[in-house]
């Protein structure tokens, strides 16, 4: 985009903003330096006006206005509420990026383009009219000519070079407030744009979104909790992907639900059950979790079985975030503040040198109050949320993939208590946790590890003998070479025992050295005995060295 393209976008946007009187808002906030006497150059400010709807309704309203690519901006912005005032966090989590669909001949024009042949000869019928549609793609039902039912997604045309341009506007809005906003330093206004482009770069490879699609259905294959439909690889390109087509009741029907006599309660459990295991057990969740993407299969009332969609948005953990996450949420709910302080510190999230004693009186400070209501009430995407805000006061590094988990956390328990308010989302969490953290901890999961760092193991084993010989030659070469013949003096004779003792110290602290790597390595509970070993081996090396 040039400067002449981007300053015609940018008037557009001043536009958008003065009629809902976000310039007001900007204004007071200084978040555009001297950029904002350019909102006088329009005659609408220049007579007062006055507007009944609240700051965070105005903004979610101007986000709408201005195009879907900002609506989805706005979507990502919701999941970073540590940064946000509370009434315009709320408002943003209500945006929906629903769209009209674009024409049937462009979308026949694309399938024509990525697959060189006509949509009616690769598919047996191609349904002209969307399924639905949104900022990004839309869907068409069609039949496979092996008679399979299907829905073709397919991208909007041209919709990478209008994500590029209003890209470079978000980029020139952040830079701007970041060099004349004080908050904007603090708020990481370009950070937070350069996560949405990551984000929205990822929903544009319609093959990365197949291949997470296959991944979560190898999870849950032959779940009764939950179906993946299958991915075509075969019809699958970057801007096209092809997969079964899935019939349900919309999760958020609840009248239709209650007719089909759904057994709405478990439907809820199941719901924060699969949360839980995606995240704790497979690591690799949907992290996209609002009503257009979710479906119930009723055709057992009594076992009812969720259907996912659109796979454009996953998170995953890693192993250690994973566990501190799992031992966190178990300790705050056993009201342990100063293990839920120590796993803060330890995990890295917060800097290392941080007062543990600090740390713990502030998380009681704000979990306390939670606790004065029912269990089944207490939320925890607020729980998560609030820790989140004790752990910045202490400089935390807000972690992204733990605000993508938190966005989604909030969005399953939000459908949990709409489609059953009287929901204990802690009851039905904490035995998925608790098994989880006991197999984690168990043989077995050592032997897991074991057999996956084998290969690593192995070699740090052959190299052993090869170190210690190095360490034993570097301690011996320090004395010099032995004297040779003759009866050995008593000052000789003190020279070689202490060879001697230098040797064996080298050998038995670099075999503790090892140890200890190798049990640090494999994660394996006491960590403490790994540590012993280490301090162990280097204070052998320390006091058998030559000279002592």
């Amino acid at each position: 985009m040039n400067r002449v393209q981007l300053l015609l976008r940018l008037v557009a946007i001043q536009r958008v903003l003065v009629r809902h009187g976000i310039d007001d808002l900007l204004g007071q906030s200084e978040l555009l330096g001297p950029a904002r006497l350019l909102f006088h150059l329009n005659p609408a400010t220049w007579r007062a006006r006055r507007f009944d709807a609240p700051r965070g309704v105005r903004i979610r309203q101007a986000l709408e206005d201005l195009g879907p690519i900002f609506v989805k901006f706005g979507q990502s912005l919701s999941t970073r509420q540590d940064l946000l005032a509370p009434d315009i966090g709320q408002e943003l989590a209500k945006l929906q990026d629903e769209v009209p669909p674009f024409p049937a001949e462009a979308a026949l024009a694309e399938v024509e383009r990525n697959f060189g042949s006509p949509a009616e000869a690769v598919f047996a019928r191609f349904e002209r009219e969307a399924l639905a549609a949104a900022s990004i793609a839309q869907v068409h039902a069609a039949t496979l000519h092996s008679g399979e039912d299907v829905v073709v997604k397919v991208l909007r045309p041209r919709v990478r070079h209008l994500i590029q341009q209003d890209l470079e506007v978000m980029y020139a809005l952040a830079r701007l407030a970041w060099r004349w906003w004080p908050d904007a330093r603090r708020l990481r206004l370009v950070e937070v744009v350069r996560e949405y482009e990551k984000t929205i770069l990822n929903e544009l490879d319609l093959l990365r979104e197949a291949a997470n699609a296959a991944q979560l259905r190898r999870n849950w294959q032959d779940s009764p909790l939950i179906y993946v439909p299958k991915v075509y690889f075969d019809y699958c390109r970057t801007d096209v992907m092809v997969m079964e087509r899935i019939r349900g009741i919309p999760i958020d029907d609840l009248a239709a639900l209650k007719a089909a006599k759904v057994d709405i309660p478990k439907l809820a459990a199941n719901g924060v059950e699969i949360f839980f295991t995606q995240v704790f057990r497979d690591n690799f969740f949907h992290a996209d979790m609002h009503p257009g993407n979710i479906f119930v299969d009723a055709a057992n009332p009594d076992a009812p079985r969720y259907a996912a969609v659109d796979f454009g948005i996953v998170g995953s953990l890693d192993e250690r975030d994973s566990r501190y996450l799992a031992e966190n949420f178990l300790a705050f709910f056993d009201r342990d503040y100063y293990r839920v302080a120590r796993l803060h510190v330890d995990s890295g999230w917060v800097p290392a040198g941080t007062r543990v004693d600090e740390l713990e009186s502030a998380v009681r400070t704000v979990c306390e109050p939670i606790f004065s209501k029912p269990l089944k009430e207490i939320s925890f995407g607020q729980v998560l949320l609030q820790l989140i805000s004790v752990a910045r006061r202490f400089n935390m590094e807000v972690q992204p993939q733990l605000i993508l988990l938190q966005k989604t956390l909030v969005q399953i328990e939000g459908l949990g208590r709409v489609l059953y308010p009287d929901l204990d989302i802690w009851q039905t969490g904490k035995p998925v946790l608790k098994a989880w953290m006991i197999e984690q901890t168990g043989p077995t999961a050592t032997l897991r590890r074991l057999r996956r760092d084998w290969p690593d193991l192995r070699y740090a084993l052959e190299k052993l003998p090869l170190v210690a010989r190095k360490l034993v030659d570097d301690a011996l070469t320090v004395q010099g070479p032995d004297t040779a013949g003759g009866p050995e003096d008593p000052g000789a004779r003190n020279t070689r025992r202490g060879k001697d003792r230098a040797r064996h110290g080298a050998v038995a602290g670099a075999a503790l050295l090892v140890s200890a790597a190798v049990w640090l390595g494999l994660d394996t509970p006491p960590n403490g005995v790994g540590w012993v070993a280490g301090v162990a081996g280097l204070l052998t090396l320390w006091f058998t060295r030559p000279g002592e």
